[in-house]
C-alpha cells in the first residue's frame, strides 16, 4: 500500500498539531479561570470570631497559627486545642513555653497529633480524634491561602461536624496583589493545583462505599493510627517536671 503524498502527510500533521495546541490553550484558559475563582474564595476575614466550638484545630506550618490557636483557647472558645501534624519541635516548644499562656490551661486542654504529614493527614488524624471525643463542632486555624483545601478535606471526612474557618494572614503572602509578587503567585498556584487534585480524588472516592470515611470511627479500625501516635495528649507535667 503506497503512502499518501507528502503534502497530505504535512496537512495531517498540521491538523494534529493545531488540535493539540487548541486543546492546550483551552485547558490553560480553564485553569486560569479556576485560579481566579480560587483566589476569590481565599478568606479575607474571620467569620464568627466569637462563636464557641467543641474544639480548635491548628494545622502546623507557621508560628502565627499556633499563636492564634493558643489565643483562642485562652479566650475559652473551645474545650480543647488539637495541634495536628506536630513534627517541628521548635513550634511546640514555643507553644508550651512559660509566659505564653496559662500552664494549667495548656496542661488540661492541648492535644498533639503526631501522624499527619500533609493536609489529608491533618484531616484524617483530626477526624479520628473528633469522633473519639464525640465532638460536633470545631474551628480550623490555618493560613488563608491554605483554607479552601483544608475545608475540602475536613468536610469530606467529617460531613456531620460543624466546621468554622479561622484563617490567619501571613505577612509574606500577598493574596490581594499576588500578580505583583512572584513568590505569592507561585505559592497560591501550587495550592490551587493541590486543591484540584484533592477535589478530583474526593470525587472519585465518592463512588466507593464509604470511600472518604473508611476507618475513622475509633482506634480499633484497620486504618486508624495507634492512640499514642495520633492524639498524644499533653503531658505537660512530664515536660516541665
Amino acid at each position: 500500500m503506497s503512502k499518501p503524498p507528502l503534502s497530505v502527510q504535512h496537512r495531517r500533521r498540521f491538523r494534529r498539531f493545531r488540535f493539540l495546541l487548541s486543546t492546550l490553550i483551552l485547558l490553560g484558559l480553564i485553569w486560569a479561570g479556576g485560579f481566579v475563582w480560587y483566589v476569590d474564595i481565599i478568606p479575607t476575614e474571620v467569620n464568627e470570631p466569637d462563636r464557641t466550638t467543641d474544639a480548635i484545630v491548628v494545622l502546623t506550618g507557621g508560628s502565627e497559627r499556633l499563636s492564634e490557636g493558643r489565643r483562642l483557647l485562652t479566650r475559652h472558645l473551645a474545650k480543647k486545642l488539637f495541634i495536628s501534624g506536630v513534627y517541628r519541635g521548635v513550634e511546640v516548644d514555643e507553644l508550651l513555653s512559660a509566659g505564653k499562656a496559662d500552664p494549667r490551661l495548656i496542661s488540661c486542654c492541648v492535644v498533639l497529633g503526631h501522624v499527619a504529614e500533609n493536609t489529608r493527614g491533618n484531616a484524617l488524624e483530626t477526624a479520628v480524634w473528633v469522633y473519639e471525643e464525640g465532638y460536633k463542632s470545631l474551628r480550623i486555624v490555618t493560613a488563608n491561602y491554605h483554607m479552601p483545601r483544608s475545608l475540602l478535606e475536613f468536610r469530606s471526612l467529617m460531613p456531620d461536624v460543624d466546621i468554622i474557618a479561622h484563617p490567619v494572614f501571613p505577612e509574606n503572602v500577598k493574596v490581594d496583589s499576588w500578580w505583583r509578587w512572584p513568590g505569592s503567585a507561585s505559592l497560591i498556584a501550587s495550592e490551587y493545583n493541590k486543591f484540584l487534585f484533592a477535589s478530583l480524588r474526593n470525587y472519585l472516592l465518592g463512588f466507593l462505599p464509604d470511600g472518604n470515611r473508611a476507618g475513622l470511627h475509633g482506634p480499633s479500625a484497620p486504618s486508624t493510627p495507634p492512640k499514642q501516635d495520633y492524639s498524644a495528649s499533653n503531658r505537660l507535667s512530664q515536660k516541665s517536671g
